[in-house]
């Protein structure tokens, strides 16, 4: 119940991300369902494949390179899901700092009410 809470509150958020930025689309609620289910796939399994990879880079970068690999996830996730599109990889790493900006307030609100 608590991991299909957290996946619609995550389209939630990329529906409202993909009305605020022009450069990020979504077709549907279902859509926006998919990206977010994919995104969560993709963080648990390339991610961290990448992280290891670039380490040196990361590194070198205090960590900036982090938001380039989170961007380049959101681009794969562009590719397999049609109906989500991202123009540039600026506007993917524009949507992954607001993404988890906003879905860090989604999460706390709902902890916030749980402790109620």
């Amino acid at each position: 119940m608590k991991l299909l809470l957290k996946l619609l509150l995550n389209a939630i958020a990329v529906i409202i991300l993909s009305y605020v930025l022009p450069g990020v689309g979504v077709d549907s609620m279902t859509t926006a369902i998919i990206v977010a289910l994919v995104l969560s796939v993709l963080n648990f399994i390339v991610k961290p494949i990448l992280v290891i990879l670039t380490l040196p880079i990361t590194i070198v970068t205090l960590g900036l390179f982090l938001l380039v690999i989170n961007a380049i996830i959101i681009l794969i996730a562009a590719d397999f899901i049609s109906g989500f599109q991202v123009s540039s990889i600026w506007w993917a790493i524009i949507f992954s700092l607001l993404l988890s900006f906003l879905q860090s307030i989604l999460h706390s609100i709902i902890k916030e009410d749980k402790k109620k």
